[in-house]
Formats: C-alpha cells, structure tokens, sequence
C-alpha cells in the first residue's frame, strides 16, 4: 500500500503541464532516435546531458525516461518497414516483421509492435513500481564485502556478456577504470594518471567521456564505413490492420515476452537481446504455425517486441535501487543522476522519493502516448531516413562540441574528447563492447570505495572480501563467469577432435 501511496503522489507529479511536456518531448525524440541507424538512447541522452544542466532533475528524468522507453519502440519501426534496426533490440523483429510488410501486411506487424510494447512496458513498469521498495530495503543490510562483490559480479558480467570476444570486453573495462580512476585519490591525496597536466586533477569528466564514445566514435564510424551507401528504402507496405486471428495470436507472446524480458532485464548485463532472442526461440517453437516463421509470422513480431520494451523496465530496477546499471544506457542514466548531485540507491528512495516515483509514474504515462504517437505517424518516422548522413551526423558532431564546450569552456575537454572519440572510433572498427567502459569509468571509483573499506574492516585480510554468505556467492558466481565458458569450449573441441577421428 505504501507503494500505490507513493506511486499517486508520482502522478501528482509527473501530471503536471510541464512534466506532460517533457514526457511528450522525451517519446516523440526517443521514438526518432530509435528508428535513426545507430543513434541509440544512450547517445541522445548523453549528447542531452550538457544541455539540460539547468532542467529541474524531475523534468530532465521524465524527459530521459521517455527517451529511453521511446527509442525502444522506435527501432521496430524500421526493422519491419526497411529491415534496418534502430537499435540492437529489435535485431529478432526484423526477422519476421519485415517478411510480413514485404508480404502487404506492414500495418498489423506494426501494431502488434506498439500494442505489444505498450502492454509489456506497463506490465513492466508494475513490477518496478511494487519490486524496487522491497530491493532498496534489502540493500540497507548489504556490507562492503557484499557491494564490492555485487559491483565485481557487474564488472565480469557486463565484460564476458557484451561483445564477441572476452579479451575485448575485458580491455573495455580496463580502460574504463583507469578513466574512473584519473586524477587526485581522495584518501592519500596522490595523483594518477594525471601525466603531470593541472586540468586532470579533477578527474575526467564524465559527460566527456560519454559524449565522446558514442557521438565521436559513431560519427567517425559512419563516415569511414557507410559514407557513399544511400539508404536503402523499401515500398511502404501496409494493409490490413490487426485480424481477429492476429489478436488471437499476438496477446500469449505479449505475456510470454513480457515474462522474459523483465527479469533478464534486472540481471547484470541483461540487456534486451538476450531476452528478445530467447523470445523469439520460445515463440518459434510453440507457435501452431510453424511454417510461417522465416515467412512473416506475427508471433515472431509480438514477442520480442514485448520482450524488448519489458527489458526496459527490468533495467530500471538495479539501477535504482542498487546503483548498478547494466547496460550503456542505464550507465549514462546513472551518470545524469551524478551530474545532479543524486546517487541511485537504497538511500535515493528516501532523500528523492518525489523524484523517483515520478519518474516511475512517467513510465505509465510515456507508455500510453507512445502507443498514441507511434500508430499514427509511422510515415513520419520512416521519412527521417530520408536524411542525408553528412548532413545529420555532421549536426551531432556541432551538437556534442558545443555541449562540451557549454559545460566547462575548457580546451582540455575538447582535446580529450576528440581524443577519446577516436578511441571510440577504433573500438568500433574492432568490434570492441562500449558498455563496460562506462561500466568500469562509473563503477570503477565506488568499487574501490567499498574495496577499502572491506579491506579496513578486515585489518587487510583479503578474506574480508568473502567473509559474509552473500559475498561469498557472489564472488563464487564470478569464478563460475571465469571458468565455466573455457571449460565448455574445451570439452566441446575435445569432443569435435574424438570424432573426426
């Protein structure tokens, strides 16, 4: 009761004109971004950050959330349209979706995409809104040893997950924490990895680093590789909306989706396409109409689009209340909180309750005018792609400098920020993850925190670290992590060699 108490009291909020407007503002531009190639929400939020320094923090997460919710809607609009994803989600609703607009049948993939989305993120959005109360309250009982623990669980997680290689995920990381750890130790008072320059004293800032990887690094990307491509447009396909037999199939894989999506969204590198993969295996083999998937089955639409917007919101639960983002957007979301002087947490609920469970309240809210924006105006969304890329990159890569600029009017942010995109850039090139860099660059500092102080409260005996039940599984679950895949390619290459001979 006292969540459906607060929860009220988040519409109170988060029904006001100018939360409405930012709610509006957030959809409409996260659904945009989402059906743009390779402009994400991590990318628009962290392009946002600099700009909206003088945005209430209520309004400015209102608007985030929007975003976020949105560019997941957004990307299945050209995955069924033009077989192009927005964003790495909706990979899986391309591959039936877009056999089914190429088929005439455009308009009902297209809306069991939005009605789909718009029940699994509500669905979602209840379990955050009754889950993170009793997660936060859990957290108050958690020691050094168990945060050091549970952030080293994101740290190996996050860095074995995300990427092709392990090696890449975990050079990722790597620079990741050197960046978190730049700059004056706050306990000895000793530089590092200052190289001897005043302006990093201060640490780097993180909105650079942010910025940087995702504008930079994309625009370099985009302009070395696609460059003389010209979008790829399919016929607008439409036809018929949504059949009584398409309802009668599409509202199973909406729940089952749902059922998917959210939990894996709250583990330690979820993601969404862990959960939309997983959906669209489930849906394949328990559809009654095997035949048409490959062929444009709507099942194979609904379900991983569920997935996906669940996923979401499963996201939104450790961040909140244990700090802990477990994904690139959840990072830079987390980052827009430090930059307001608010650390997610246990602690959050109590000091910005008002702040949180407006931003819950929002996500109903985003919701529903996500489903009255996107059935309507899938026309508008599919002429963006129209744009010429010169044009539309070279606006990000003016909007990102004079963000940069706006923030601090420091040379050194814009040396570093150039030098950090080609980073990005390279990165790109060899198919390094970009989410444990903002993993180990925001973890990276609280990690060492809770380490010293497990550390201190041990008199320095390392087994300080596993010295409670809860560490102690944990860091057994990292050795799992560590061991586990190498052992599984071993005996499988065993395998293959016995017989071949």
């Amino acid at each position: 009761m006292d969540a459906l108490a607060a929860l009220f009291d988040g519409f109170a909020i988060a029904l006001q004109p100018i939360n409405l407007m930012w709610a509006l503002i957030g959809t409409f531009m996260g659904t945009a971004v989402g059906v743009l190639p390779g402009i994400g929400p991590a990318l628009t939020i962290a392009l946002l950050l600099p700009v909206t320094a003088n945005v209430a923090p209520t309004s400015a997460f209102i608007m985030f959330a929007g975003i976020f919710y949105g560019a997941m809607y957004g990307g299945s609009t050209t995955s069924i349209l033009l077989n192009t994803p927005g964003e790495s989600g909706s990979m899986m609703t391309a591959l039936e979706g877009n056999k089914m607009a190429r088929k005439g049948r455009g308009a009902a993939a297209l809306a069991t995409a939005a009605i789909g989305s718009f029940v699994a993120g509500t669905i979602a959005t209840l379990g955050l809104t009754f889950l993170a109360p009793p997660i936060a309250e859990l957290a108050f009982i958690f020691t050094p040893p168990d945060y050091f623990a549970l952030m080293l669980l994101a740290f190996l997680s996050v860095s074995v997950v995300l990427g092709a290689s392990r090696v890449r995920g975990f050079i990722a990381l790597f620079i990741g924490l050197a960046l978190g750890l730049m700059g004056i130790d706050s306990q000895s008072g000793v530089q590092r990895l200052t190289f001897g320059l005043p302006a990093l004293l201060d640490g780097v800032e993180m909105t650079v680093v942010l910025v940087s990887l995702f504008a930079i690094g994309e625009t370099l990307y985009v302009a070395s590789r696609f460059a003389g491509q010209p979008p790829n447009l399919n016929p607008l396909a439409g036809g018929a909306w949504m059949t009584r037999a398409d309802w009668r199939r599409s509202w199973k894989p909406w729940l089952r989706g749902t059922a998917i999506g959210f939990p894996i969204g709250a583990l330690p590198a979820g993601g969404s396409e862990i959960p939309t993969f997983l959906s669209y295996a489930a849906e394949r083999r328990l559809t009654a109409h095997p035949e048409e998937f490959g062929h444009g089955a709507i099942e194979g639409v609904a379900g991983p689009e569920a997935a996906n917007n669940a996923s979401a919101a499963g996201v939104l639960v450790p961040l909140l209340t244990l700090g802990l983002p477990t994904s690139a957007t959840a990072a830079i979301l987390l980052a827009a909180f430090q930059n307001y002087g608010l650390q997610p947490g246990p602690l959050l609920f109590i000091n910005s309750g008002d702040l949180v469970w407006a931003l819950i309240a929002s996500l109903y809210v985003g919701n529903l005018m996500l489903l009255i924006l996107n059935l309507p105006l899938v026309g508008l969304w599919v002429r963006l792609l129209f744009i010429p890329r010169p044009y539309l990159y070279a606006g990000i890569l003016i909007f990102a400098l004079v963000g940069i600029w706006g923030v601090a009017n420091s040379w050194m942010d814009l040396a570093m920020m150039f030098g950090v995109g080609l980073m990005g850039y390279v990165m790109r090139v060899y198919d390094f993850p970009i989410a444990p860099v903002l993993i180990g660059l925001i973890l990276g500092p609280m990690a060492e925190v809770q380490l010293r102080r497990a550390l201190a409260i041990g008199q320095g005996d390392p087994m300080a670290l596993v010295s409670t039940p809860l560490s102690a599984v944990l860091v057994t679950i990292c050795v799992l992590i560590l061991v586990v895949p190498p052992v599984l390619s071993w005996r499988r290459a065993r395998r293959v060699a016995a017989g071949s001979t």
